[in-house]
């Protein structure tokens, strides 16, 4: 879900620099900074759910 967002985040972020757009509080910087955060929540939902280990116990 948060890696959803941060693919959204980044989208815009591209689209606005690209355009040249900058609508005033959020611009192309702020975009890019919220989907670094929504990337990392996304890592640490991952890493918190046990991630990696579970699919690969020992027997």
């Amino acid at each position: 879900m948060f890696a959803i967002i941060a693919a959204v985040s980044f989208g815009l972020a591209l689209l606005f620099q690209l355009a040249g757009i900058d609508p005033g509080l959020i611009d192309a910087t702020t975009l890019t900074t919220a989907g670094l955060f929504f990337l990392a929540l996304n890592f640490a939902a991952g890493s918190a759910t046990g991630g990696w280990s579970r699919r690969f116990r020992r027997r």
